[in-house]
């Protein structure tokens, strides 16, 4: 009988590791939001691509209207993004906004964009096929703002929570549609001026909230708010004043004992907030510098930075409240190796800060020591617009002409391989159901190994 039971007990335990194994290796995630979830950039999937070229690996390639650059988000067998169409002439009297510095007018010898009519789209695709399944009109006219010649009033992603899909596009309205494309509400959130360089945040989703940073340059720091809306009404729930002067960072949301904080950078001050009031929970002082990057988690602190005109990052403790600075929160400090828009990764222990031609300086992520300076790739190549993936010990970088570099994750910088779409990129990959889903400048492109 023993026996019996221990050959049992054997077969049960095997067949569980089994399942356990089996399980694991046919886990498949939902990439929802900018840098996918929680924010992060990282995928717990497994057996992903890591060769491909224009035709190999390729599961489908999808011509996109337009231009844009927010990331494909995807949910089940349904892939969401948004474009902008540009269109004729705007009429003579439409006039931008004057941008202010204190009390002196800026301009900026590559503002573009005002000038002509646009078309903004959400677009649904098949996941396993490529197909347009529903492409609406979100706005069409004048915008409100310039943008920067290399920017796209398309570059806010999408937001989902497995019913509606949200979609941004600064001064010209937020929508909210169902998986079938109807259109459930928008909502005018006011007109937002950002030095005339364009809309950069995103959407985040809390509860019932959708959340948005609307950091301005109109003179004084009071006109930026943040506000949250319904997400099944898309009424205001709560809107409160930004001590911030132009900002184009998403905020992340992280739980933090019993309590969750969304965490916003700025050049002013880094803030936390509680999602569910906007209450304020703590503040530090700011980058000095423009707030681009999404902060990274981990280890019990939010990582802030930016890299222009300074190159500045910060470490902050979770869990505080009041004023931070010069206390025990603040857990360290650098002053080198980012980017100008590209956003670092927190993998494993390790920070991973990118410049603007790629080349990776690695600091622990709970001390800030270096632990290796100027990783590079192996071309010369601008690096202005994708931020780095991870997931099986190799981080991901995409460079402005479409190449994706595979680095080994961990403390010794190895490249592993390169692969292009053939076309530039300027969008940060997505990771789903075993597929990466690049967005280049003309299609989007399905990854996945075949057979």
């Amino acid at each position: 009988m023993k026996r019996l039971f221990s050959a049992l007990s054997i077969c049960l335990l095997a067949f569980a590791a089994f399942q356990f194994v089996n399980t694991k290796a046919k886990t498949s995630t939902n990439w929802a939001q900018w840098r996918g979830p929680a924010s992060q950039g990282v995928s717990e999937e497994r057996n992903l691509p890591t060769e491909w070229s224009e035709t190999k690996n390729v599961l489908w390639k999808t011509a996109l209207p337009g231009k844009g650059f927010s990331q494909p988000i995807i949910w089940g067998n349904k892939v969401f993004l948004t474009s902008d169409v540009e269109g004729g002439p705007a009429p003579e009297s439409h006039k931008p906004p004057k941008h202010m510095l204190g009390d002196k007018e800026f301009t900026h010898p590559e503002w573009d964009g005002v000038n002509r009519l646009h078309t903004f789209k959400t677009l649904c695709l098949d996941r396993d096929s490529g197909k347009i399944l529903w492409e609406k009109v979100s706005y069409e006219g004048t915008v409100y703002d310039y943008r920067h010649k290399r920017g796209n009033y398309a570059a806010p992603t999408p937001v989902t929570d497995g019913k509606y899909v949200i979609t941004y596009f600064g001064s010209e309205g937020v929508y909210c549609y169902d998986f079938n494309g109807k259109l459930i509400w928008k909502n005018d959130i006011g007109d937002i001026s950002t030095f005339g360089m364009g809309v950069g945040t995103s959407p985040v989703l809390y509860e019932n909230l959708v959340i948005l940073v609307a950091d301005q340059s109109l003179g004084k720091p009071k006109d930026s708010f943040m506000v949250a809306l319904n997400k099944k009404t898309g009424k205001d729930v709560w809107r409160v004043e930004r001590p911030i002067q132009g900002s184009w960072a998403t905020p992340v949301i992280v739980k933090v004992g019993n309590r969750t904080e969304m965490v916003t950078s700025g050049n002013e001050f880094l803030i936390s907030y509680d999602p569910a009031t906007g209450k304020e929970l703590w503040r530090a002082g700011g980058l000095k510098s423009h707030a681009i990057a999404t902060p990274v988690i981990g280890h019990g602190l939010a990582i802030l930075s930016s890299g222009y005109p300074s190159k500045v990052i910060t470490a902050i403790k979770l869990g505080g409240s009041g004023n931070l600075d010069k206390t025990e929160n603040i857990a360290w400090t650098y002053n080198k190796g980012t980017a100008y828009v590209p956003s670092p990764i927190l993998y494993g222990d390790y920070v991973y800060l990118m410049n603007d031609q790629g080349a990776l300086t690695c600091l622990e992520a709970k001390t800030g020591k270096v632990v290796y300076e100027g990783g590079r790739v192996p071309v010369n190549a601008k690096f202005y617009g994708a931020s780095p993936v991870a997931f099986e010990d190799k981080i991901l970088l995409t460079n402005d002409d479409g190449e994706t570099f595979v680095i080994k994750a961990g403390p010794k910088h190895e490249v592993l391989g390169t692969n292009s779409i053939g076309e530039p990129s300027r969008t940060s990959i997505a990771i789903a159901d075993g597929k990466l889903f690049i967005r280049g400048d003309k299609h989007l492109f399905c990854i996945g190994k075949k057979g």
